[in-house]
């Protein structure tokens, strides 16, 4: 069983649902990142999301694109992101799933990109602008030790979520809304028919939300129709205005909170 399924299969067990946390990879620095990610996982993080910095992102907000911005000026590069899973699995268990566009790891080599992967002990992978019918060319040159995640819109037709499910392992992530990370607006009413429509349709592949979650309110809302939720834009605030070492205790305490609020909704 993989460290994603595992984590999922606790959770589940215990009647709780995942908190998913996306953090850019070396925003601001690769070492200030690492610290930052070291105090989440103390604070009770269930997933990372580990972004890899991407210069020209389509489904990323202002927020996460500035924190993009902030790491490809410190010289962060996919290489950089596979050393720091490195590092971080020198005092967390906590599973990591990288977080890219398709380009960077198109120029690093699909095989590589596996190979490297696996070896610092990443435990999936998500490319936000690979479809399945696009998908083999990259997954063909891989065993089955690195998930893939895969992505379903509010919008996806109930017959498409079913072959997306298909070519899925560790969980699904189910968008939102339509738009970019960092978005408001949350309708909780309009996801929860979404999210009813694939979870009939993902033969029990857990399911997490994300985008526009950014309040320990709104991610207990979402405990009842989910098997996790994901917070990305909320953090990288945090990164942005408060730059140096109270930046790791307050996304720390965002994490704590998130985690208290999701334990005390209704269980889904």
């Amino acid at each position: 069983m993989s460290r994603i399924a595992e984590v999922f299969r606790k959770l589940r067990q215990n009647g709780e649902k995942a908190l998913v946390g996306f953090v850019t990879a070396g925003d601001p620095s690769v070492p200030e990142s690492i610290e930052i990610i070291k105090e989440m996982c103390r604070s009770g993080l269930d997933v990372l999301e580990l972004g890899v910095p991407f210069s020209d992102p389509t489904a990323d907000g202002p927020v996460i694109q500035r924190s993009s911005g902030r790491a490809i000026q410190a010289g962060v590069t996919m290489s950089s992101v596979l050393g720091m899973v490195e590092k971080i699995r020198e005092f967390s268990t906590v599973p990591i799933v990288l977080f890219s566009y398709y380009n960077p790891i198109l120029a690093y080599g699909a095989a590589e990109f596996y190979r490297d992967s696996v070896r610092v002990g990443a435990d999936g992978v998500l490319v936000v602008d690979l479809p399945p019918e696009e998908s083999d060319e990259l997954t063909d040159e891989w065993g089955s030790d690195l998930d893939f995640i895969r992505l379903v819109a509010p919008t996806t037709p109930v017959q498409r979520m079913a072959k997306i499910a298909s070519r899925a392992t560790g969980f699904i992530y189910l968008v939102s809304m339509t738009g970019v990370t960092g978005s408001g607006g949350l309708d909780v009413s309009a996801i929860e028919r979404v999210a009813a429509d694939l979870k009939a349709s993902c033969n029990g592949l857990p399911v997490c939300i994300g985008f526009g979650i950014s309040t320990p309110e709104q991610a207990a809302r979402l405990c009842p129709i989910a098997d996790g939720v994901v917070i990305g834009s909320a953090f990288e605030r945090i990164m942005e205005t408060c730059p140096g070492s109270g930046a790791a205790a307050q996304v720390a305490e965002l994490v704590s909170s998130m985690k208290k609020a999701m334990a005390g909704a209704a269980i889904g």
